[in-house]
Order: structure tokens, then C-alpha cells, then sequence
């Protein structure tokens, strides 16, 4: 259940830092807000807007709330395997992956395949350059780097499933980059002043406005077509290892996004910053730290989190802080038992299990939000 840690903000973390909180408050405060600011169980400190967070908005969008990796969201299938048909190992599946779906900051793949999958998509409505236009194409199914991940998983049946995490890579921060320094120079223009100039917003009606819903709604439905795109040749490359398998179902869900929703009766922008819509029935994926668990989830339609539950587990330590305090063999034991990058061990201390928060605790804290239908153990993890 939620506490009101500050006017106009319902938080349901157990576990948040102050500046979390204080900067939580300061969107909440903000003349466009209509209604309370919510901060899901996973809520820290991000840039403008906090990680974690659902923003509603009157007549006006904020684009550092939506963030620089719009639609960055979740895909994961359940297949027919089972664990009994898993073969001793799965480390014949690292190089398959490592291949096809290249990860990494600027990785892109070059396949010309990809061109047929985009043609759908069409192009954002700011005009691309040429190399712009040609990282749309070579970055498509490709994963990212930092938390972005590939991972195969058990359930509680001992069900596999894939679970695959990443965004709009480099087109969907160039274009949100523009806007939001776009809208940082309008409130000067404008003189209004912000507690936080992260907090600059586009008013409905206006060109700027219209120009940044069309380039993160396509942006959005890019990263939603190239996680579905990544999660096919994962799961092609997991039954061709095992020599059998179909799908039997996939969820694809954004965790960073805005659209138009009616909540308490009004027409309203909402935001999801890191978190997920759990309106009645939805079904959402949330991941836990390497080495934990992560979750498939039906929404409970709570709407005093405007229909919304956490992304995952959420930043306990900074990346710097990590690096500085935990270490590669903690993290080698932390993995153990599992097929993974375990030869860049040392470059994924940041993301290390012990800095993020307990993604149990976070659950346990939204069980008015979600409803647990499957818990899922890694047995394989592919870091970007």
C-alpha cells in the first residue's frame, strides 16, 4: 500500500533514497501536473524526472520524463521446452547470440533483411540524415549496452522462456536528446523558471509539442518492433541448439513511454518512467538483477498508481559506486551455476545484484499493483 511521503507524490518503495523523494516532489509541483506524481517500489534518483516514476500531465508532455531511450521495454516468450530438454549446457548458445544480436554502445549488425521489417515503421517526423538513416537500419534488433540483456529462463514449472530487454538505441536518444535540449531553450525563451530545468515541457498545441509526439511515438513503436525482432532470432537460436521447440506465447511491454489515458476523468498525458501499464489484465514483464529472479505479472488496475507497477528492481548503488565497492569475484559467485559473460566479469561489476534493490522486497511492496503468475530463474544471461 502507498505512503505520502510529500504533497501531491503516493510512493509504494519500502526502501528510497531522499533525493528520490525530493526529486519526485519537484515534478509533482510543476503548474501541468494534474493530479499526484506516483513512484513505483523501484523509484531512484534519475535525470530530471525520477526512475521509476508516473507523471501525469494536463495539456503537456515532458521529454526528459520519458527519457532518452524511448521505449525501452521488455519481450519474453514462453516456449514448449521444458528443462528435461535442455541439453547439459547452453553454452553452445553464447556465440549464436553474440552473433545475431550484437550488444554493445554504437553495435549495429548491417543486416539487409532488416529493411523489410522497418518499411512499416516508416520515418520520424524530424527529417534524418543520411547517417542517421542508415543507424535506424543497422541498429534495428540490436541490443544496447548497460542493463539491456538477453536471458533464458525457468519457471516454477520448470517452463523455458526467453527474456530479452532493450530500447530505441542511438536514433531514440538523438531525437529525444533534441527535444529536450529543444525544450530547456523554449522555458528560457519563455522565462519561465524551473525548479529543475530537466523538468522543460512542451505545451499541447504547439509545433513543438506536435513534433516531439511524432518522433516518440515512432521511436516507440521502433523499439517495440526490434525487440520483436530480437526475440525471434533468440528463440530460433535456443531451439536450433536443443533441436526442437514452438512458441507458445509473447508479452512485448514498454517500461519508458507516454501516451493519451483517461484517469479520474480527465483526459490526461501519463508518463512511465521505468514502470510498466497494469491496467485489469494486462500482462507485463519485470526483471530482477543478474542472478535473481524476474517475473511475469497481470495488472491489477490499481488507479491510484494510474494503472502502473515497477520495471524491475531498481538502482541501490550508482554505477561509480558499484565499481568502486563491489568486486568481480562477488559477482563470479553471484552467477554461479549459469551460462554467461563471465570473461567480462570484471566489466559488469556495475551491474552486480547487490546494486540494485532486492527484487522480492519490490514485489512484495506491489502486490496491490501486479499479481505474480510466473517466477523466473536465470540459467542463461548475455549482457549488452
Amino acid at each position: 500500500m502507498p505512503n505520502q511521503p510529500a504533497p501531491n507524490l503516493l510512493s509504494w518503495a519500502s526502501e528510497i533514497d531522499e533525493g528520490a523523494i525530493a526529486q519526485a516532489a519537484r515534478a509533482a509541483r510543476l503548474p501541468i501536473v494534474s493530479g499526484h506524481v506516483a513512484l513505483m517500489p523501484d523509484a531512484h534518483v534519475g535525470i530530471g524526472a525520477t526512475v521509476g516514476s508516473v507523471i501525469p500531465t494536463e495539456g503537456a508532455i515532458i521529454p526528459s520524463a520519458v527519457g532518452v531511450d524511448i521505449g525501452c521495454g521488455m519481450v519474453a516468450t514462453e516456449t514448449s521446452l521444458t528443462a528435461a530438454d535442455l541439453p547439459a549446457s547452453l553454452d553452445a548458445l553464447m556465440p549464436l547470440v553474440e552473433k545475431r544480436i550484437p550488444a554493445g554502445v554504437g553495435k549495429g549488425h548491417g543486416d539487409p533483411a532488416v529493411d523489410r521489417a522497418l518499411d512499416d515503421l516508416g520515418l520520424p517526423h524530424t527529417g534524418l540524415t543520411s547517417r542517421q538513416h542508415a543507424k535506424v537500419a543497422d541498429q534495428f534488433g540490436t541490443l544496447g549496452s548497460g542493463n539491456h540483456f538477453v536471458e533464458v529462463c525457468l519457471d516454477e514449472r520448470d517452463q523455458v522462456w526467453t527474456v530479452l530487454h532493450s530500447g530505441s538505441r542511438g536514433i531514440g536518444n538523438q531525437l529525444a536528446t533534441m527535444h529536450i535540449t529543444g525544450a530547456k531553450k523554449l522555458m528560457r525563451e519563455q522565462a519561465l523558471g524551473l525548479e529543475d530545468p530537466d523538468l522543460a515541457y512542451f505545451t499541447q498545441g504547439t509545433a513543438e509539442f506536435d513534433a516531439y509526439i511524432k518522433d516518440m511515438l515512432w521511436s516507440q513503436r521502433y523499439a517495440m518492433a526490434s525487440r520483436a525482432r530480437m526475440d525471434k532470432v533468440l528463440v530460433n537460436a535456443l531451439f536450433r541448439v536443443v533441436g526442437k521447440g514452438t512458441r507458445l506465447r509473447t508479452i512485448n511491454c514498454h517500461h519508458n513511454f507516454t501516451q493519451a489515458e483517461t484517469h479520474h476523468g480527465k483526459r490526461l498525458w501519463i508518463t512511465r518512467k521505468g514502470a510498466i501499464k497494469a491496467d485489469v489484465g494486462d500482462e507485463g514483464v519485470i526483471p530482477g538483477s543478474m542472478g535473481t529472479r524476474s517475473y511475469i505479472v497481470r495488472g491489477r488496475g490499481n488507479p491510484d498508481s494510474y494503472n502502473s507497477c515497477a520495471h524491475g528492481a531498481g538502482r541501490r548503488m550508482s554505477r561509480g559506486r558499484a565499481k568502486r565497492e563491489l568486486t568481480a569475484s562477488s559477482l563470479m559467485q553471484a552467477m554461479a551455476g549459469r551460462t554467461w559473460n563471465a570473461d567480462r566479469a570484471a566489466a559488469l561489476v556495475d551491474e552486480h545484484p547487490e546494486a540494485y534493490k532486492p527484487i522480492d522486497q519490490v514485489m512484495e511492496d506491489q502486490r496491490d499493483l501486479v499479481e505474480i503468475r510466473h517466477t523466473l530463474r536465470q540459467i542463461f544471461n548475455y549482457k549488452g
